[in-house]
């Protein structure tokens, strides 16, 4: 897994435990909607600029973003 899907991972997780929507979250970090989809499919590679909005919005530090997955001991 590459970091653009460790953050496009993340960045769902965060989004999704606050229980905001895309439309929610891209308003609040003022960015388009659409960004934040392709960011979230790993299609995009995000600026530091963006990761601290979507930090500040997701009260969150800015590495949470770059953390690894756990492995699972299946």
């Amino acid at each position: 897994m590459d970091l653009r899907e460790i953050f496009a991972t993340n960045l769902r997780r965060l989004r999704n435990a606050k229980g905001w929507s895309q439309d929610e979250l891209a308003f609040e970090a003022k960015i388009s909607r659409g960004y934040l989809s392709l960011l979230e499919k790993g299609e995009y590679y995000v600026s530091i600029k963006i990761i601290g909005q979507l930090a500040e919005k997701l009260e969150v530090e800015p590495a949470e973003f770059l953390k690894r997955p756990a492995k699972s001991g299946r």
